[in-house]
C-alpha cells in the first residue's frame, strides 16, 4: 500500500511507498497476532518481557483452547492475520507442531519464534515446515559465542543458534533474525549485520528495549543515541532489509531522510546525529556494508500497539503489545475480534488525539505515535510521550503532510 496523501514530505511528488500500510483497516483488524504459547523456557535471557521459567504454566490455553484461539483469529476474515507462536520456548509444548498444523488448515500464516535451547533440531525445524510453518525467528543480540551466550543466560546458545539457522534455511523456511538493542550490545549492531548479509535472512528485526520484565534492570538507550541507531539502520537499508520494533519513530526518521535525499541534502546539515552514529556508521564501512550491490528499500509498516498489532498471553490474556502488560480481555471470556475492535484500551490507542506531551503535538504522529509499551513503561501512562525520541515537533524543515491512510 503506497503512502496516502497528495504531495511528499515537501510538496510536490509523491513518494514510492516510504512507509506501507496494511491492505485492511487496522481499527477493524490486525494485520499481525502474537501468540505467547507459554513462557516455559530453559535459558534466562536478561531481557526477557516474560520472565520466563523452567516449567509451563497449568493455567496457560490447552490444545483445544489454542486451536480456539486460532479459529477466533481466522475469523477476522480473509486474508487472515499474519500468526506467530511465541514463548518462553514453543518447543516446551508437545503440541507445537499439531497446532501449526490446525493453524495452516485454517488459513493462516504460521510463523514460530523458537528459543536457543536443543530442542532446536533440525528434524523439529523440518517438522514445523511440514505442518506448514512459513518462517522462523531467531534471535541473535551479539556477533560472538560469549557475549551472545552471556546475554542468553545459557552456554552454546549461540551455537545452537547458528545451526538452526543454517538449518532452517537449507529446509526452504525464511528466517527472521531478531536483535535487542541495550547499551551492552549497541556497539555489536554492524557485525550482526555482517553475519546477516552472509548468511542470508528474509528480515533483521531490531528490538529497543522496552524496561519490562527481566529488562528492567537492563540499560536502555537513550534519547539521542537511539536516534543515532535509527538513522544507521536507515544507512543499512539497502543493503540488508530492516524494521525495528518499539521504535515507531524510524517511521519518521524515513520519511526525513527520504525527503533529504530527495533534495540532495546531506543528513548531517539537518539531522543532530551524534557520536554513536558515527562509530556505528565506521563499522558498515569497514566491514563492506555501504558497498558493492544495493537492494531496495523495505518500507517500514504502519502497524503499532493495538493498531494492526495484538499480543495474547499464555493464559489468554490480551494485550496490544507482548511489551504493554495491560490486558483489555481474556479469549476464555470473550472472542478476540470483540476485543480488538471495542475493547477501551484498543479503541483508545488509536485515537492519536489521546497522545500527550510532544507526541501529541508533533506532525510526524500520524505515521508514529512512539512506543506506547516503553510510554506506559517509563510514566504508567499509555499515552505520555515517547520518552526515547528527541525530535522537536515542528524542527524539520519540511511539511511532514505524507502519512498512510
Amino acid at each position: 500500500m503506497a503512502v496516502a496523501g497528495n504531495d511528499d514530505i515537501g510538496g510536490g511528488v509523491r513518494p514510492a511507498r516510504e512507509i506501507r500500510a496494511p491492505r485492511h483497516d487496522s481499527a477493524d483488524r490486525p494485520f499481525i497476532v502474537i501468540w505467547e504459547a507459554t513462557q516455559a523456557c530453559p535459558l534466562a535471557c536478561l531481557h526477557c518481557r516474560a520472565s520466563a521459567r523452567p516449567r509451563r504454566d497449568s493455567a496457560e490455553l490447552d490444545t483445544a483452547e489454542a486451536i480456539g484461539l486460532m479459529e477466533q483469529v481466522a475469523a477476522f476474515g480473509r486474508p487472515a492475520p499474519l500468526f506467530v507462536i511465541t514463548g518462553g520456548d514453543p518447543f516446551q509444548r508437545p503440541d507445537l507442531t499439531d497446532l501449526v498444523r490446525r493453524g495452516t488448515e485454517l488459513g493462516l500464516a504460521v510463523s514460530v519464534s523458537p528459543s536457543g535451547t536443543p530442542t532446536l533440531t533440525r528434524a523439529a525445524l523440518a517438522s514445523l515446515h511440514q505442518a506448514g510453518a512459513r518462517a522462523i525467528s531467531l534471535s541473535v543480540d551479539a556477533a560472538g559465542a560469549a557475549a551472545h551466550d552471556g546475554f542468553r543466560g545459557a552456554d552454546g546458545v549461540f551455537a545452537l543458534t547458528m545451526r538452526a539457522w543454517r538449518d532452517a534455511t537449507e529446509l526452504g523456511m525464511k528466517v527472521q533474525i531478531n536483535t535487542t538493542v541495550t547499551r551492552d550490545t549497541v556497539a555489536d549492531l554492524p557485525a550482526i549485520a555482517a553475519l546477516i548479509r552472509d548468511r542470508g535472512a528474509l528480515l533483521w528485526s531490531v528490538f529497543f528495549l522496552v524496561p519490562t520484565g527481566r529488562g528492567q534492570a537492563l540499560g536502555s538507550l537513550d534519547a539521542a543515541q537511539t536516534e543515532d541507531v535509527l538513522n544507521f539502520l536507515y544507512d543499512l537499508g539497502e543493503t540488508i532489509p530492516v524494521k525495528t520494533t518499539e521504535a515507531h519513530h524510524f517511521r519518521r526518521v524515513c520519511l526525513q531522510r527520504a525527503a533529504l535525499a530527495r533534495r540532495d541534502v546531506p543528513a548531517a546539515d539537518v539531522l543532530t546525529l551524534g557520536p554513536l552514529y558515527h562509530q556505528l556508521r565506521y563499522g558498515l564501512t569497514e566491514l563492506g556494508l555501504l558497498s558493492g550491490s544495493r537492494r531496495a528499500r523495505r518500507p517500514p509498516m504502519h502497524v503499532s500497539a493495538g493498531n494492526g498489532f495484538v499480543f495474547i498471553s499464555h493464559r489468554g490474556d490480551v494485550h496490544p503489545s507482548g511489551f504493554l502488560p495491560v490486558a483489555a480481555g481474556n479469549v476464555r471470556r470473550q472472542p478476540l475480534t470483540e476485543i480488538y475492535r471495542t475493547a477501551p484500551l484498543f479503541t483508545g490507542l488509536r485515537d492519536l488525539d489521546r497522545l500527550q506531551g510532544r507526541c501529541g503535538v508533533c506532525e510526524f504522529r500520524k505515521v508514529c505515535g512512539g512506543s506506547r509499551a516503553r510510554a506506559y513503561a517509563t510514566t504508567g501512562d499509555v499515552y505520555a510521550e515517547e520518552p526515547s525520541c528527541s525530535y522537536r515537533p515542528g524542527s524539520f524543515p519540511y511539511p511532514a503532510d505524507t502519512v498512510p491512510r
